[in-house]
């Protein structure tokens, strides 16, 4: 079968994030993963105490830049290393490590101006929690939103409470689906990152997370599989309880069906995880990342199947 995915110029069955930046930009488009020192309210204490228990000490930011080096100096050298693949290419500034509005505004504004002030960036990208925008910081993004190409990346991971205590989320679903609306009351693109194979969780808990964003105005996803990694309280809990990981079989069908269900204009910006190598404790197939993707991509194929194809059947 030839694919006739709407969103793909490629084999790939699903919406890329490299085909909508080639689309939006018409040009090969890069994110430079930064680390602007800041904490995370789960951390410190504001809402919680040490942080989702899968959280590494870099606060999911281990292929970010140096925390202790100027944030313009992170994005330089983080830049030059992937022009060797991509020497045409714009880049965005991506605030990756912890909790990115977690700041005094005019701190953030300082951080975000070097940033554009760079030859051909093109927009910014933060990762951060829906409890830690205040209003003021609102206001502040809907005004960034207006001069460059702004995206706001919240994690929910799972809409299973039970699953968001053990996490140790802290926050509530009502508290993720307010900021969005607030966020797109602004006009600013949200995508929203999810973890399958979380401790516990069945098919069903995975596909229900799935089923809520699709009723979100939401842009984007980030899906990742679960990485156990060193030195985090996720380690502790499965050397003591070693509950069920996902096969990388079993991952693959996961994600293929969650994507059937998806509606095909939202944007997949991962569709696994990728861990460094010395942090990871399990599972191992994680580490062979091009291998997931190519093996989601033939089972996609073999199964003659494409991101919304349950919603087209049930039109």
């Amino acid at each position: 079968m030839i694919n006739n995915f709407k969103y793909s110029n490629t084999n790939k069955r699903y919406h890329t994030l490299d085909y909508y930046y080639k689309q939006k930009f018409n040009q090969k488009v890069f994110k430079v993963s930064l680390d602007a020192g800041l904490s995370c309210p789960n951390i410190d204490g504001t809402v919680g105490y040490g942080g989702c228990i899968y959280c590494s000490k870099t606060g999911s930011g281990e292929f970010a830049g140096n925390k202790n080096k100027p944030i313009e100096v992170q994005f330089e050298e983080i830049k030059e290393i992937m022009l060797k693949k991509w020497p045409s290419a714009k880049y965005i500034g991506y605030f990756q490590a912890h909790t990115n509005t977690y700041a005094p505004v005019e701190k953030l504004k300082e951080l975000h101006e070097k940033i554009l002030s760079q030859n051909n960036v093109i927009g910014i990208s933060i990762a951060t929690r829906p409890d830690a925008i205040s209003d003021e910081c609102l206001k502040y993004l809907a005004e960034l939103n207006k001069k460059t190409y702004l995206t706001i990346e919240l994690g929910l991971q799972t809409t299973n409470p039970n699953t968001a205590k053990l996490i140790n989320r802290c926050h509530t679903i009502k508290c993720f689906e307010d900021m969005v609306k607030k966020l797109r009351q602004n006009n600013i693109n949200v995508v929203v990152h999810i973890i399958n194979g979380l401790p516990y969780e069945t098919k069903t808990d995975m596909l229900n997370t799935i089923k809520y964003l699709n009723n979100l105005d939401i842009q984007g996803i980030k899906i990742h599989m679960l990485s156990i990694l060193k030195d985090t309280p996720l380690e502790k809990i499965y050397q003591k309880e070693k509950f069920k990981l996902l096969t990388k079989d079993e991952y693959i069908d996961i994600v293929i069906s969650q994507l059937e269900l998806l509606r095909p204009e939202i944007i997949i910006h991962r569709i696994t995880a990728d861990p460094k190598t010395d942090d990871l404790i399990k599972p191992d197939w994680l580490t062979k990342k091009f291998g997931v993707l190519n093996d989601i991509d033939k089972e996609m194929v073999r199964r003659d199947t494409y991101q919304g194809k349950k919603l087209d059947e049930n039109n």
